[in-house]
Parts: C-alpha cells; structure tokens; sequence
C-alpha cells in the first residue's frame, strides 16, 4: 500500500513520484484559461480576453471550495492512515464527497441565476458584461464535476495512483486546446466557446481520475465510510488555508481588474491579464510542489518521523527557489516575447505588459518559500499558520500595497504590489517556521 512507501521509501524517490506528476498537474490546471486567452485574444479580440480575466474570481470560488475540502481531506485521511486510523479515513472522504457536491450544486444555482449581477459585481463594464456573464452562466454547469474530479484527482495520491491526476489534466489539456480551436476560430462562438471548451476539458478528466474512487478494493473508495458530520469543520478548516489562496486570488484580480481599470481601461486590464497568465504558470510549478508533498508530509506527520519532514521541507524549498530564480530571468528577459503571445499586434497592451513585467518579475524570487511554508503547515494540521501566511500573501499586504504604492510611484506601484506582498510575507513565514516545535532550525 502506498502508506507503507510514504514512510519507508527514499524521500528524494517519493519527491519526484508524487510532485513531479502533481506539478504538471496544476500547470496545465492553471494553463486553461490561458488557453482560452491565448485563442480569444487572437482571434477575437483584447475585450474578449479582458472579458475571460474579469471572470477569474468565479473561477477561483469552484477552484477555492474545491480545494478547501480536498486538501483539507487528503491531510486528514493522510495524518489518520499514518496513525493506523482506517475507518475514520473513509468516513473522512465520504463526508468531503457529500459536502462538495452540495456546494459545487449550489453553485451551478447561482451561476445561472445571477450571471449578469455576478458579472457586475466582478467589476465588468458595459463593454465587457455581456462577455462576463456568458462565460459566468456557461462554466457553472460544470461546478460539480470540476470539483469532484478535484477531490478524486487528489485522494488518488493516497491510494498509490497519483499519476492518474496527471493523465486527466493532460487528456483535458488536449480537450481545451482541441475544442478551443474549433469553437473559437473555426466556428467563432467566443467567449462562449472558450467556457465550453474549458467545462468539457474537466470533465474529459474526471472520467480518468474517478476509477481508482471506484475500486472497492482501495482503502478508500465511493463505497465505504459514513457521513460525519463533526469532521466537516476541522476537515474544511484543514484545508481554509488553500481556499484563502484562491479567495485571495479572486481578491488580487478584482482588485487589479478595478484599479487597471480606473487607470488605463480595457487595455490596462488586457496588460494586467497577460501578466496574470504568466504569473499563473509559474506558481503552479510550485503550488503543485506544494501539493505533492503534502501526503508525504501528512503520513510521515501521523507516524512521528520528523526526519523525513525535514527532508522532504528541504528538498521542496530548493526545488522551488531554482524554479523562481529561472522564472525570474526567463520574465525579466523575454516579457516582451512572453506577452506578445496574447496582446500580439496591440502596441499599447503591448508596451503596458512589457514595462509592468520587469517589476513583476522580482515576485518569483520569494513566492516559493511562501507556497511551501502555507503547504507544509496544512499538511502538518497547522491551519493557523497556513491562513496567516496565505493571507498576508494574498490579502493583507496586497490590500496595503495597492492602496499606498500607486500614490508614491504612479502606475509603477501597481506592478510593484505583489511583490512587495510576497517580501513581507517571507518575513512572516520564517518567524512561523522558526516558532514551529515539529521543525528543526537547520531547515531556514
């Protein structure tokens, strides 16, 4: 069973079993609606593109439940199985199962019904509300089979079949790209198209990541535990601190989308947007370091082997520095040939992105220790820490720094914002390490 490995097996063996396969994973996660803006903004138009970015934060409330029951699951089933726990593990899923898919129907109900006020409230003007709402109505019909296929897709990880979750986000890489094409350039439905293309794209996954859940014969399965309705507190607490990232998330697009938007229109929007794709690349590299680790992490926790958790917090932390200094040089370098491949013939989305990069750029270089550190603390049942640290990240000091370094150094200050959030958040993060009893020093 794949239990025995997490606490036997070579850290450095597992790193590369289950984060490799989870890294790519949440790339091409992330990749779909840069996908869907890579088509639009050539084919359609920089407004269709602005359109598909405004809409990010709905995207990010599937995203962010999905992820609060699904991390917060996975630590849970992974910290009970390290403990000998077999019947609260599967009570524990069956519980997540029940619990997301009330909500992911929930959502279908007010995506729906409330397209156009949601769309409003995302900030869209009467340029791009048409756009916004039709991509709102058409991506929530598909809520409850991207969070369940979520969900699948991660509690495969402590079954021993993580490369599952990879095949299903290949197979739906190839789905969006497919369907992008004929929807969009060949039969010109647009934004509509591209919001298709991305809800068929999650479903072709969740028909590769839903067999092992199938199988009786796996610890955990569809047909096993009970509901518990006293785990879902601690279970989604657990995991708040991945919906605080996605929540925060949603709160930096609408709050850059608004303020671009007072500033420079739709075509500082369209700028912030083709950054935002490329930002999205990176910190899923490391998101889904981040992620691999955690069921490593959460059993070798419940087994007492605090040796391995150093290990593998070490092996984590390089790998995604390395990834941020290359991500670093790569966007300072060529932002122009990066931002060209969606605002490609617009000079002034062009020349906007292109300046806004190299400030940018510097983010990379702390984002890292901060996705690890919020990870490591859920994986470990922290919360707490977790919620500070993806908080300050996302929140607190994007907040702060939207509001204070646009009045000191113009639209500069914009760009310099998340930055300026990350460096205050590894401060934060390094005294919560530092303060934490179950980690050795030597690992900061």
């Amino acid at each position: 069973m794949s239990e025995n490995i997490l606490g036997t097996e070579k850290i450095s063996k597992l790193f590369i079993k289950f984060s490799i396969p989870a890294m790519i994973s949440m790339v091409i996660a992330g990749i779909q609606p840069i996908i869907d803006g890579i088509f639009l903004g050539n084919f359609v138009g920089p407004n269709a593109m602005a359109s598909v970015n405004i809409v990010q934060p709905f995207m990010q409330v599937i995203v962010g439940f999905s992820m609060i029951i699904s991390v917060g699951s996975l630590s849970f089933i992974g910290r009970n199985l390290g403990e000998g726990k077999k019947e609260e593990s599967q009570n524990v899923f069956r519980t997540s199962l029940i619990v997301l898919t009330a909500i992911s129907l929930a959502i279908v109900l007010f995506g729906r019904l409330f397209s156009k006020q949601t769309s409003v409230l995302l900030g869209a003007n009467e340029v791009l509300l048409e756009g916004v709402s039709t991509y709102v109505k058409t991506i929530s019909v598909f809520a409850p089979i991207m969070c369940l296929m979520f969900l699948f897709g991660f509690i495969n990880r402590v079954v021993g079949k993580p490369e599952l979750y990879l095949k299903g986000m290949i197979l739906s890489l190839i789905a969006n790209i497919s369907l992008d094409y004929i929807l969009i350039k060949q039969l010109s439905l647009g934004i509509e198209g591209a919001a298709f293309a991305t809800g068929t794209a999650y479903v072709a996954a969740f028909f590769v990541v839903v067999g092992p859940m199938l199988n009786k014969n796996n610890i955990v399965n569809v047909f096993v535990g009970k509901f518990d309705k006293s785990v879902i507190i601690p279970m989604a607490y657990n995991g708040s601190s991945e919906g605080v990232t996605s929540i925060a998330t949603a709160i930096t697009a609408y709050v850059f989308n608004m303020t671009f938007m007072r500033i420079a229109g739709e075509f500082g929007v369209a700028a912030f947007t083709t950054i935002n794709y490329i930002s999205q690349f990176g910190t899923m590299v490391m998101f889904g370091i981040s992620d691999g680790i955690t069921p490593i992490i959460s059993y070798n926790y419940g087994n007492k082997k605090n040796d391995r958790l150093d290990d593998t917090l070490k092996l984590a932390l390089k790998v995604n520095l390395v990834v941020g200094v290359i991500l670093f040089f790569t966007l300072f370098g060529f932002g122009e040939q990066l931002v060209s491949l969606f605002a490609k013939g617009n000079k002034e989305v062009l020349n906007l992105a292109v300046n806004g990069s190299k400030i940018y750029a510097f983010f990379f270089l702390m984002c890292g220790f901060n996705i690890i550190s919020s990870g490591y603390f859920t994986a470990i049942g922290d919360a707490r820490a977790s919620i500070i640290i993806a908080a300050s990240r996302g929140i607190i000091f994007i907040i702060i720094g939207i509001n204070m370094l646009p009045m000191i150094i113009g639209m500069s200050g914009v760009w310099l914002t998340i930055p300026f959030a990350e460096f205050m958040t590894v401060i934060i993060g390094t005294y919560l390490i530092k303060k934490n009893d179950a980690l050795c020093p030597k690992v900061v």
